[in-house]
Formats: structure tokens, C-alpha cells, sequence
């Protein structure tokens, strides 16, 4: 069986020799011309004039194009059209691409793009999000607001309430390969683009839009990416735009690089955020009421933050049954680098929001943080009775609604819905959580981790320490498995099985060394029962599978993996039906494992079947498409069913700090993942790791600082600080909850690929545990993410240490 099967990643061998190739590595044809923008110095201004002559006579350029050049400017955007390639009248944040230089090298064209002389006349700059507040610089044209029951009234009649507010920092997303693209003018004026995007249909789009052409003129390829994590989402558009556009004026192929600097100065980042909150609960902890303001700083155009935002508004709850709650989202406009994709996608961001609640209540209750956690969980799995303080006449569960689903000619048709079953609790957005596992996933790492002793034992450690005081913390992940947005819960794919009995894979996902591509893999082996180097997965090409969703929110595995499962299900019912018509057998008879098909007695190969099959003018190519079911959403309300199923995790971290310098150090981290039935352990146990140690380092290191003129003054290695491998906490256990998934997911498995980011919730939380050793219990530390020194040290000082 290769499914489940802890297998290597696909291209291992190839990462650790060098030999992997990114599109920085593809040979590119005689005449290859390089790219590079030039940069606006100010956030915000009118141009007045721009003076690119000394452009133009620098050494190696072929050719500069400004704005004047472009009749339509191409458009960037993946939402509403306001992201020009190129600025056009107003800039609008400081690193604003201006022009594009063309010239014979890379150096040639970043030296040549410093040249350029542009005249713009200064205006008032919206950097921070009190200043968009104060100027009404909103998307949407004001705050969306969700809700469920009055949390106004329940915290005012609440036993005891706290309030407070957390600064929540962006990230850079720091991929090891950065931004790139090589376009390739083809006969007929076609575009063949090698790009490093997590979204090539969109690049497709983009393209073609760009150059007046239908989609099917432009060819999309990804072999791989060094990394990704949402910055290549949509960020990726600019460079293959301009390279396409750079291409058709030349004739000649073009290619363009971010250098390290460049790309941290133009793309997006981590939507930083302020989450001002109140809530009232009772003297066990137990949440009446929680209200939340969520303050993000989108950048200076819409690109991915609404559907950001509300993955943020949508995590608000995390894994705690929230009876009445109101949140209160603004998606804020500034003249800063436009805020974009980032693992996780939102839902860090909202999910700390409440996690800093749990820790503030039980500080207030002078209780464990622990035990205010779990009494705030939502029933487990099993439980029965009715579910508390949901609010009468609320908008139907989506349970309601999936169960009176049926199939039209359009799609999904809706009927009437009526009231979520008994017993079963609802998130703030009324969907019934029916398959919670965090309570019991908590219960055995807090054994395994000992963290009942262990919290004793750093007590007694800082009663009696002076300088070094230490935390611990254990939180729980609970997090929403699908796009928001419905449509693109879909994905294609195209498989062959050759007459030699090889099997190439084709499907819309992208490798960005999350190792998807040997996922997919073992899911057609296990199909075919071959062994897993039988089957091998091409680069992902919109000529082969089109229309495809972006490798995002944590789908690449359940959307590609089922697609190509279809795929392969065709094929095989085709080969069982070819052999059990000669045998006179079902086709149910016929059995493929191993690398055998056995029917009637008969034991083939299965390269003798396949040539069989061929002889007998059987198709050995077939293509399989899957779309996620049970997804009813109504954003406008707040309500429905977004997500098929919920990903679960639970860490426990300790820490030490130096209450003289802020210093601090992961000591410890015990993690119990929930990827339902695995579909390979090593690369899940993998993609656990670093998504804890990329969430500790957003959350502890990882500073982005914008000076007041609005230029980014953290864009390269020497100023913006991650995770290094001395970063890793000394005992690092991570353990599987192996449990298949409740829904009819490929293998029964979850996804894995965001869930994991948000278990370094822990090391916040076990941060400001230490913190509050400092004090004597009075002052709540309200430590500010990212818990840099400064902040930890600050912090100490208000607890009196």
C-alpha cells in the first residue's frame, strides 16, 4: 500500500544535491533579456513628471517602458481591478513599481532601474490604521459586522468581564526562492510563461488580459517553488505581466527576479491587526459574551484582504463555544505595501485574538489558563443535550441547509431550512461543529507532556529565580478546512497509463516543497496498485488541466488528491471492464495490488494489462474533476456551512526569559496533530514542524518596521529576523492523532498544510505566563505580538520587575 506510507519527498534527492530546477534554473534561449522595475521613493503622491533618459542610456538596456507606453495598463489585481502594473498618476506606497527596464542582464537592469528621476509632489500619507480610521479609508465603505445572539447584554449581566487589546504584526513570507517568471513569445503571438506561483490560472488570466488574448493563447507552467506560503498567490501576477508584455515588444524571451531586497520592498505581507475585546464569563471562566473590533491594515489595494478578513472574523471562536458574540471587522486602506495571503490566511490572526481572551480571563480568575480553556470547549464528539445560549429565531445552521441540498442544472439548489439538531453547538457563523476532537486531543498531551507537573515544577522554579523566569502554555487549533469562496472548491486532473504500464499524473495543485506532488502520487499508486515509482507527476501546465484553484487554504491534497482518484477510477473500471469481458467475470472481480490484476484465476502485470488494453483500442488517458460538497455559504449574513470539515491540533511550550534583557527561548514543545488518516506520516510530521516553528517566529522574531515616511526599513536578512535552526526548541515531540476524517476525504485524511501554524500560539501564551512571573499577580502583562526583547522587557517592567 503506498497510501499512508511514510515516504520521502518526491524531489528529496533533488533538494539536497542542488539539482532541483526553479524557474532561476531553466536554460533559457539565446537572447533572453532581463527585467527589472523602477521604485517609487514616496508613499503617496501626484507625478508630476518622470525622467527615465538616464534609464534609457545606461549600459545594456534595450528598452524602458513606462506608463505612457501601456494603452490599457495591465492590471495585477485578483479582485477589483486596481493594481496597474505600472502607477499611473498617483503613487502609492513607497516601492510602487514606476517603469520597467529591459536589458541585456539582470545587473544591467537593477542598476539601470536606479536611474530613473521621478517628480512627485507629496501628499498626506495613510500609514497606520488610527490614521485610516480617523480619514474613514475603509474597503467595503465601512466595518462588516457578524453576530450571534447579544453579546452586549450578556457581558454587562456577566459575573465578571475583562477587556483589552492585542497588536498583532505582519510577516514577511521569506520563501527561499523569491519571486520570478520567464515568458517565452511563441508563433502566432502565443505566450508559454514559466512562473513561480502558487495560481497559475490566474497568471493565465492575467496574462492574456495583458496581451488582449484568450486564455487558451497563454500556457501556464510550474514545475516547483522554493516556498510560497501565500506570498504567490497573487503577488506572482506583476512579474510574469511584465515579462509577457517585455516579450511581445522585444520579440526576444524575457525573464525577471526580485532580487532579495526588491521583493521584500514591492509585495505584500501577513496583514498586521488590532483586536480591541471584551468578554464577560462566570467564576468558573465559563464565556456569556465576547465582542471584538478587528483593526487590519490592508495596504494600498484590496488584492486578497476581504476574504482575509473574514477568514480572521471566522476563527474568532477557535475551539470555544461562544453563545453570544459580536465582531466588528474593518478592512483598513493605507499607503503601505498591499497586505496579501499568508499561511493560514487570516485565521492566525483571529484565532490569537481569542486565545489572548482564555488568558486574560484565567488571569483574572487567578486560575490556570488550562482550565478556562477547557471549560470553554465545544462538546465532544458524542455529546448530547441541547447546545446553550444559541440565540432563537438565528439564521438556519448549515447543517440544516446541506441536509435539503439537492442537485439542479445550475448546481446546488437550497430548499427551506429549520433549527441545527440537539445537542449540537454552533460556531458564530451558526455552522454545527459535529466532529470536535480538541478536548480529547488535549486530555492525552496533557498527560503525555506531563503538564500538570511540569506547571508545578517552573512554579517552584520561579519562586525561587531572580533572572530567569519561565512559561508554559498549552492551546488548542481548530481550524476551517475549504475556500470561502465556494467556487473554488474544485480541481482537475489528467492521468495516462501508458502501454508499458507507466502512469504519468497531471492536476492543478502546485509543488512549492509542501510535497504535494508525492501525495498525489501515492493516491494513483494506491488507485492502480502499483508501487509508488511507477507513477510520475509532470509540472503543473493550464494546458493540461485548466481552470484550476490556487494551491491555497490548506486544499492542494483534498481537491487534487480525489481529482486524480476519479481519474483514476475511470481508467481502472475501463481495464477491469476490458479484462473481465475476456474472463467472463465482474468487474468487480477483478482485483489490481501489488502490481498485479488478478481476475478468474488469471494473474496479469499490470504493463501486460495495460498493453492488453492498448491492443484492444481501450482509452488509457482519462480526466477526473472533484468539487467539495456540503459548502453553503452566505457571506453577507455571516452564516452557513464554509468549511466540509475542522483540522484539530494541541502544543504545549515552555520557555525561559531573561527578565533583564527580554531575552527568551523555547525550552520544550509537545504537539499531537490531527491529519486524520494520514496519507504519508513523514511529510505531515514535517509540514508540522515548520509551520510551528514559522508561527513562534511571528509571534516572537519576525518585525516588520516601516519608518513614518512610509518606507519599509525591515527588507533584507541584515534587518528582519527568522527562525534559525538555533531558533528550534531543544525537545521538539510532535505525535499524529490517528483518526481517519469524519468526511469522505482521499484516504479519510485532513490537511495539514495552515492548521500547524497556529500551534506556536503556544509560545506567545507560555511568553507572557513567563511574563507574569515577574509580578505579583496584579498587572495582566498584555504582551504584543511579535514578543520581541524590547516588547518582553517592556512588558516585565510594568509587572515591577
Amino acid at each position: 500500500m503506498s497510501l499512508g506510507a511514510p515516504l520521502p519527498h518526491d524531489a528529496a534527492h533533488l533538494h539536497v544535491t542542488g539539482s532541483a530546477r526553479y524557474v532561476d534554473d531553466i536554460p533559457c534561449p539565446q537572447g533572453t533579456l532581463h527585467l527589472a522595475f523602477g521604485l517609487s521613493p514616496a508613499a503617496h503622491g501626484e507625478i508630476l513628471g518622470l525622467d527615465l533618459n538616464a534609464v534609457r542610456a545606461a549600459p545594456g538596456v534595450v528598452a524602458v517602458i513606462g506608463p505612457a507606453d501601456l494603452d490599457p495598463m495591465p492590471d495585477c489585481s485578483p479582485s477589483i481591478h486596481d493594481e496597474p502594473l505600472l502607477a499611473q498618476g498617483r503613487v502609492h506606497y513607497a516601492g510602487q513599481p514606476m517603469f520597467l527596464v529591459v536589458a541585456e542582464n539582470h545587473l544591467a537592469a537593477r542598476r539601470a532601474a536606479r536611474l530613473g528621476r521621478p517628480d512627485i509632489r507629496p501628499l498626506s500619507a495613510i500609514l497606520t490604521v488610527d490614521q485610516a480610521l480617523a480619514a474613514g479609508s475603509h474597503f467595503e465603505g465601512g466595518p462588516v459586522i457578524w453576530e450571534k445572539g447579544c453579546a452586549a447584554a450578556a457581558i454587562a449581566a456577566a459575573v465578571r468581564s475583562v477587556e483589552g487589546r492585542i497588536e498583532i504584526g505582519g510577516q514577511e513570507h521569506f520563501y527561499l526562492e523569491g519571486q520570478a517568471a520567464l515568458a517565452l513569445p511563441q508563433e502566432g503571438g502565443e505566450m508559454h510563461i514559466h512562473a513561480s506561483t502558487q495560481h497559475p490560472t490566474e497568471v493565465q488570466h492575467k496574462v492574456a488580459d495583458a496581451l488582449g488574448l484568450p486564455m487558451g493563447a497563454v500556457r501556464v507552467e510550474v514545475r516547483r517553488m522554493g516556498g510560497a506560503f501565500g506570498g504567490k498567490e497573487s503577488q506572482a501576477n506583476a512579474l510574469a505581466i511584465a515579462c509577457a508584455v517585455a516579450a511581445r515588444a522585444t520579440g526576444r524571451p524575457c525573464k525577471m527576479r526580485y532580487d532579495r531586497d526588491d521583493d521584500m520592498v514591492i509585495t505584500g505581507k501577513r496583514h498586521d491587526l488590532r483586536i480591541d475585546y471584551r468578554a464577560g464569563f462566570d467564576s468558573d471562566g465559563r464565556l456569556t459574551g465576547v465582542e471584538f473590533r478587528h483593526l487590519l491594515r490592508c495596504g494600498w489595494s484590496q488584492d486578497l484582504s476581504l476574504p482575509v478578513a473574514d477568514r480572521a472574523m471566522l476563527h474568532v471562536d477557535n475551539a470555544y463555544f461562544l453563545p453570544a458574540v459580536r465582531i466588528e471587522s474593518h478592512r483598513l486602506r493605507t499607503n503601505t505595501q498591499s497586505a496579501t495571503a499568508f499561511r493560514g490566511f487570516g485565521g492566525p490572526q483571529g484565532m490569537l485574538g481569542i486565545e489572548r481572551v482564555m488568558d486574560h480571563v484565567a488571569f483574572a480568575l487567578g486560575r490556570d489558563p488550562l482550565d478556562v480553556r477547557r471549560v470553554n470547549f465545544y462538546r465532544g464528539v458524542g455529546a448530547v443535550g441541547d447546545a446553550p445560549g444559541d440565540a432563537p429565531g438565528r439564521c438556519p445552521g448549515p447543517r440544516d441547509i446541506s441536509a435539503r441540498m439537492k442537485e439542479g442544472a445550475g448546481g446546488l439548489l437550497v430548499e427551506s431550512a429549520g433549527a441545527a439538531p440537539r445537542g449540537v453547538q454552533t460556531t458564530p457563523y451558526h455552522m454545527p461543529v459535529e466532529d470536535f476532537v480538541a478536548d480529547a486531543m488535549v486530555a492525552a498531551l496533557a498527560k503525555r507532556a506531563d503538564y500538570a507537573g511540569r506547571r508545578a515544577e517552573i512554579a517552584e522554579w520561579n519562586r525561587g529565580a531572580t533572572v530567569l523566569k519561565r512559561g508554559i502554555a498549552l492551546t488548542p487549533v481548530k481550524f476551517g478546512i475549504s475556500f470561502t469562496l465556494t467556487w473554488l472548491n474544485q480541481a482537475g486532473a489528467l492521468v495516462h497509463v501508458y502501454q508499458d504500464g507507466s502512469v504519468q499524473v497531471n492536476h492543478g495543485g502546485t509543488e512549492m516543497g509542501q510535497g504535494l506532488f508525492r501525495k498525489v502520487a501515492q493516491v494513483a499508486a494506491d488507485e492502480f496498485g502499483l508501487p509508488i515509482g511507477a507513477v510520475r507527476i509532470t509540472a503543473t501546465d493550464t494546458g493540461k488541466v485548466p481552470n484550476t484553484s490556487a494551491t491555497a487554504a490548506s486544499s492542494g491534497s483534498d481537491l487534487n488528491g480525489m481529482a486524480v482518484r476519479a481519474a483514476c477510477e475511470v481508467l481502472r473500471g475501463r481495464m477491469a471492464g476490458m479484462l473481465a469481458a475476456r474472463h467472463q467475470a465482474e468487474v468487480a472481480d477483478v482485483i489490481f495490488a501489488d502490481g498485479r490484476v488478478r481476475v478468474a484465476g488469471a494473474d496479469y502485470g499490470f504493463a501486460e494489462v495495460a498493453a492488453m488494453a492498448y491492443q484492444a483500442r481501450v482509452s488509457l488517458s482519462a480526466t477526473g474533476h472533484y468539487r467539495t460538497p456540503k459548502i453553503v455559504w452566505d457571506r453577507e449574513k455571516g452564516c452557513g456551512r464554509p468549511f466540509l470539515y475542522f483540522a484539530y491540533g494541541v502544543a504545549v511550550s515552555e520557555v525561559v526569559i531573561d527578565r533583564l534583557t527580554g531575552e527568551n527561548r523555547i525550552l520544550r514543545v509537545d504537539i499531537l496533530h490531527d491529519t486524520g488518516a494520514s496519507l504519508n506520516p513523514a511529510i505531515d510530521i514535517g509540514q508540522i514542524e515548520g509551520g510551528f516553528v514559522q508561527g513562534a517566529g511571528w509571534l516572537t522574531m519576525e518585525e516588520l518596521v516601516w519608518d513614518d515616511q512610509g518606507r519599509l526599513r525591515t527588507h533584507a536578512p541584515s534587518t528582519y529576523k527568522i527562525p534559525a535552526c538555533s531558533d528550534r526548541p531543544d525537545v521538539f515531540n510532535v505525535d499524529l492523532w490517528d483518526q481517519p476524517n469524519r468526511e469522505d476525504t482521499v484516504g479519510r485524511s485532513k490537511a495539514v498544510g495552515e492548521p500547524p501554524f497556529m500551534l506556536g500560539i503556544s509560545v506567545l501564551m507560555a511568553v507572557s505566563d513567563a511574563v507574569a512571573a515577574c509580578g505579583d499577580g496584579s498587572v495582566y502583562p498584555g504582551l504584543d505580538a511579535p514578543a520581541t526583547p524590547e516588547r518582553v522587557l517592556m512588558a516585565v517592567r510594568r509587572q515591577g520587575g
